[in-house]
């Protein structure tokens, strides 16, 4: 096991870039955090400050966002999961708790599809598996085009607004205004790419039957981009997995309603250590 330093904004060489993390607490199994598009690992600040006194708890800068700067290359859900791997290895994880949001939860899936021998539980969080629909694609593609010819700021501006619950509009205004500015932080380059990513997802349904490790999933009532009905989906599909909704939440759950969020999260823990124990 890697007793390497404890702390905000560490950094390991992965899979030919450098990842940079936030490493908090201590276990032998650690729960990897990993964030949406387009956001970066701040985004769990708030989960990793209150599980760290129980459990190691580690949020990634996926490559290209946040401090895990990587301007060259194509980047793949493929490549993200295989990313997620070479990291454990780096850090000495046989297995971890993988709790993924959005784009997250694309890598958790995928990644889990390919090693699922690495996985003690997944936390699946307002996502889904299906891959793009022929209209959302074409969507995706005039965005990148504008995007490229006239800066993400127009994409950025409408996507905050697009992912929070109408009352977190107005009564958020400084988490609102925090997120915007992790989302500004980003380059037009790779607002587009990872709008390309997304588009050339490809489905995980058909191997939800295959998880047998301990599912969460979460997912706000209001969710706009990842509707409820695909978490529903996802849990009877996913034998003994565990759904839990969020009122006045939308597509980031745990930054507008973090203590519900928590507690679920938190009771899930508790089970499944009690499981591995009992």
């Amino acid at each position: 096991m890697n007793t390497a330093s404890k702390g905000y904004n560490l950094i390991v060489p992965v899979n030919t870039i450098n990842i940079s993390y936030d490493d908090l607490g201590e276990g032998s199994v650690p729960i990897i955090f990993l964030h949406g598009f387009p956001f970066d690992k701040s985004m769990w600040k708030v989960q990793l400050e209150y599980f760290s006194s129980s459990q190691r708890v580690i949020a990634v800068d996926i490559r290209g966002f946040g401090k895990s700067t990587d301007e060259e290359s194509a980047l793949s859900i493929d490549l993200f999961g295989n990313d997620l791997i070479h990291f454990m290895d780096a850090l000495g994880f046989e297995k971890a708790i993988v709790c993924g949001l959005s784009m997250g939860g694309y890598i958790a899936l995928n990644a889990h599809g390919r090693f699922a021998n690495r996985f003690e539980a997944l936390i699946l969080c307002d996502t889904q598996c299906i891959n793009d629909s022929n209209e959302v694609t074409a969507k995706r593609l005039e965005a990148i085009t504008k995007v490229e010819a006239e800066g993400p700021g127009e994409f950025n501006e409408g996507f905050v607004k697009k992912v929070f619950h109408p009352d977190s509009l107005k009564e958020k205004k400084e988490l609102l205004e925090e997120l915007k500015a992790v989302v500004s932080a980003n380059s037009q380059h790779i607002i587009a790419e990872g709008l390309r990513v997304l588009s050339g997802r490809s489905e995980t349904c058909s191997t939800l039957a295959d998880i047998s490790v301990p599912t969460l999933i979460i997912c706000g009532r209001e969710d706009e981009v990842t509707p409820l009905a695909q978490s529903e989906s996802m849990q009877e599909a996913i034998k003994g997995a565990e759904l839990q909704v969020i009122e006045k939440a939308g597509h980031v759950s745990n930054l507008e309603q973090p203590e519900v969020f928590n507690g679920f999260l938190q009771d899930f823990l508790s089970r499944i250590s009690l499981d591995r124990t009992g």
